[in-house]
């Protein structure tokens, strides 16, 4: 196992500021939207998971690397990320079952990092500043090229990206002969959700974003689900309209995270671009039916508004986060449909959330 060799690198921030550290991954130039996760494990998941597409993510653990990847972690058939921004970065890993080391995964997947970053310096700015794009350059460091380079990338508001990363064509998993089948609208999701489904016995027809409607109800579904996924849900008119057809059947339906959105989208309630995402597997969401606070794990950075939702008489909500109280679970009234904000798959993280797909299971056989 060959040591990277170290070449100058900078980051380069929307308003300004600057970074010097060394490159990491492939030598060249991206860009993308900043956010941070304040995870201490799993970053490979982080890397392949669809709703990171079209960011640059900052890892607040300082050691990453040291475990190495492995092909059966991934989230997903490519890395999604942008970008990466570390402190200390190693190939050097120790887990005996790794498969590559985090270098030889980076250059496979062509992903421009950098490292030696002060991040917890540069997570307090963008804590404080709010997200916004950047741009990292190994290449070419030159302040006016960079300058350049980022003026060219759009903001995430009002950027649909659920139908880039969604499946091409449709596609079936789980036993065959199954006593429940689920359509599974595809907006990102991630291996883990899909496994989760399997895992309690059901058939999947997994569609791509923008499939017509009667398309996942011709193939004849007990329920439905909204999946996880990247982009402004305010810029994706065609899943609202799917997702608000899933809900005219009257079949149980479950959404994540963007999934949520939509669902909230579906019934009249608006989303928001938050100052900072929630990014990580330690946000405490309280759970109002039950009393009871969940660790979940979660990735978004945009939100639902809780404006409408008091006196809307379908809706109610039934999590919030105990961060900042913004909406993190809702459900229909009198339909078997309901959406969270976080990720109950956690993969990897903690499992306090797992009973929401035995709930989804429980009305599909209802």
């Amino acid at each position: 196992m060959k040591y990277f060799e170290k070449v100058p690198a900078k980051l380069l921030l929307q308003d300004g500021k600057q970074f010097e550290g060394w490159s990491a991954g492939k030598i060249g130039t991206t860009t993308g939207e900043i956010c941070f996760n304040t995870g201490m494990t799993g970053y490979q998941e982080i890397f392949t998971d669809p709703s990171y597409y079209g960011q640059v993510a900052v890892m607040t653990n300082v050691h990453i690397g040291n475990y190495g990847t492995l092909a059966g972690d991934n989230e997903s058939k490519q890395v999604q990320i942008r970008g990466l921004i570390t402190r200390n970065y190693t190939n050097l890993f120790s887990r005996h079952m790794a498969d590559a080391d985090i270098q030889q995964f980076l250059l496979d997947n062509h992903i421009v990092a950098i490292t030696g970053i002060d991040t917890r310096a540069l997570v307090r700015h963008v804590r404080q500043c709010g997200a916004m794009n950047c741009v990292i350059s190994s290449g070419n460091t030159d302040p006016a090229y960079m300058g350049q380079v980022l003026q060219a990338v759009p903001g995430m508001d009002g950027l649909e990206l659920a139908s880039v990363v969604s499946t091409p064509v449709a596609y079936d998993l789980g036993p065959e002969g199954a006593d429940i089948k689920i359509a599974v609208l595809d907006l990102g999701v991630k291996k883990s959700i899909l496994d989760n489904l399997v895992q309690r016995g059901a058939r999947l027809r997994v569609f791509p974003a923008k499939s017509d409607s009667k398309d996942l109800e011709e193939w004849g579904p007990d329920g439905f689900f909204a999946s996880n996924g990247p982009g402004d849900p305010a810029a994706m008119p065609y899943a609202v309209e799917t997702v608000r057809a899933m809900l005219h059947t009257g079949k149980p339906f479950f959404g994540i995270c963007l999934g949520h959105q939509i669902f909230a989208r579906a019934m009249g309630i608006g989303t928001f671009k938050m100052h900072n995402g929630h990014r990580g597997i330690n946000h405490p969401v309280l759970h109002l039916e039950t009393g009871k606070c969940e660790i979940t794990s979660q990735n978004h950075g945009f939100a639902v508004e809780r404006e409408g939702i008091a006196a809307h008489h379908q809706l109610r909500i039934t999590h919030v986060n105990l961060n900042d109280d913004t909406v993190e679970g809702l459900a229909h009234t009198k339909l078997p449909a309901f959406s969270v904000q976080y990720h109950p798959e956690a993969s990897p993280g903690p499992h306090d959330a797992r009973y929401l797909f035995d709930k989804f299971l429980h009305n599909l056989h209802a």
